[in-house]
């Protein structure tokens, strides 16, 4: 099923989308579903970020292709990094491109929220945990990255972590395809077969380190193909299974 966080009539609500319907639930979907009995018509709705995390933590060199494409040896490790939540922005919500970068680049990723509390969870479990998954654009700012030396910066600035348009649940992610599209011309593709460490690795592996709270998102990693956007670029993720993620580079004019 598709679960959608939006807003409608100054309320923000979760919900199930059914034939261009959402289905209210009552509450948030980190539990059993509970549904109010409200249906609202779907183009009637503003979409929000099917998460509303403590933390997104994402994941560096993941796809042998993007490993390849730079010239560098695969990790033996899964290379760990955060994203502040205030970089949280809906399918159809503008990435501001801010003054000062020289270089911003998109990066399709494959992301998960997690669905309960969770520390030094198994590998064979980590789909317990799983409530969905959705499409996620890891948005840098390249030059700022390759300057610091760490990523921080680079990747945390607000509207650098576009994610939705929801969350699909019923999902195997070992073998999905991944694409990005710049103003219609794909530029990323391949599928999540070729991940280093998969799905329910990572989930164990970052639950060893830090304890996952509901909401929060891991994205998995981008494919080879990465590029730089420009001011009006329009920037779409799709993956097979959930849909597409579209969002529009617009210059930072208040700053």
């Amino acid at each position: 099923m598709r679960i959608v966080r939006f807003l409608y009539q100054g309320h923000i609500s979760w919900g199930v989308v059914e034939n261009n319907v959402i289905a209210v639930l009552k509450r948030h979907p980190f539990g059993k579903l509970q549904f109010s009995g409200a249906r609202i018509a779907f183009s009637k709705v503003e979409l929000f970020p099917p998460a509303s995390p403590s933390k997104i933590i994402l994941i560096g060199l993941n796809y042998r292709d993007h490993a390849r494409e730079f010239g560098m040896d695969v990790p033996l490790e899964p290379v760990i990094f955060l994203k502040p939540p205030s970089a949280l922005i809906a399918h159809q919500e503008n990435i501001i491109y801010p003054r000062g970068v020289k270089r911003l680049d998109y990066e399709a990723e494959l992301a998960l929220v997690i669905k309960k509390e969770g520390r030094f969870i198994k590998e064979n479990d980590a789909s317990d945990y799983i409530l969905g998954y959705s499409c996620l654009n890891d948005v840098t700012a390249r030059d700022m990255q390759k300057k610091d030396g760490q990523w921080t910066r680079a990747k945390s600035f607000d509207t650098f972590c576009p994610f939705g348009p929801w969350l699909e649940t019923k999902l195997q992610p070992g073998d999905l395809s991944i694409a990005s599209y710049l103003n219609g011309e794909r530029k990323q593709f391949s599928t999540t077969s070729d991940l280093i460490f998969s799905v329910p690795f990572l989930v164990a592996y970052i639950s060893r380190v830090m304890t996952l709270l509901p909401g929060d998102i891991i994205s998995t990693g981008t494919p080879a193909g990465i590029g730089k956007m420009k001011n009006r670029d329009i920037i779409e993720v799709e993956i097979e299974g959930i849909g597409r993620l579209w969002n529009q580079v617009v210059a930072d004019t208040k700053h």
